[in-house]
């Protein structure tokens, strides 16, 4: 049987996943909750500050109109930290099957709310990364896309998961000979 090699096509992609989607989800956790305020910035007012991100971020949310607005209050307070913390989970490798499925079937929903909103036409902002961003046939492209990697990343992360570490090497034994332990 042949030895897999210790980076191969599959790897290569689990990794560039693990690093572009980590550091997308903590850097639009983070730019919902820091960014659209930057000018009310003195440490004073930092508790106004992400009150107000997060009843801006909740506006985005209402603007889909897909939820009622005490919804979108729960949404905008719960999935910036959601989002950080999924982040910093696929940044870490730990669990990656679990964290790399989770992250798919967020971007497969960012991806259905995106497509749906674009197909009917809504002039609105995206919400994606906090600031306003129009949402236009290129945001659906790229969240296309981020669904696209994330779904290879899972996919080979359950993969490579079922084969043998490429570094262990495989524990021999010869004929007759016992293994004694020593205490």
């Amino acid at each position: 049987m042949m030895q897999s090699s210790p980076f191969n096509f599959r790897r290569a992609i689990i990794w560039i996943g693990r690093l572009v989607l980590g550091g997308i989800f903590v850097y639009a956790g983070f730019s919902k909750l820091l960014l659209p305020n930057t000018h009310l910035w003195p440490m004073f007012v930092l508790k106004f500050s992400l009150s107000m991100n997060f009843s801006s971020f909740a506006q985005q949310i209402e603007s889909y109109k897909m939820i009622s607005p005490e919804a979108s209050q729960v949404v905008a307070h719960t999935l910036p930290f959601v989002e950080i913390v999924l982040g910093l989970l696929l940044l870490t490798g730990w669990r990656l099957r679990i964290w790399a499925t989770a992250i798919t079937v967020i971007m497969a929903g960012f991806l259905a709310v995106v497509t749906r909103a674009y197909l009917l036409h809504m002039d609105i902002n995206c919400g994606c990364f906090g600031t306003p961003e129009k949402l236009t046939g290129m945001t659906v492209l790229r969240d296309a896309a981020f669904l696209a990697l994330a779904l290879l990343m899972t996919v080979f992360a359950f993969i490579e998961a079922r084969q043998p570490h490429p570094w262990s090497a495989p524990e021999k034994t010869t004929v007759g000979s016992t293994r004694e332990s020593v205490s």
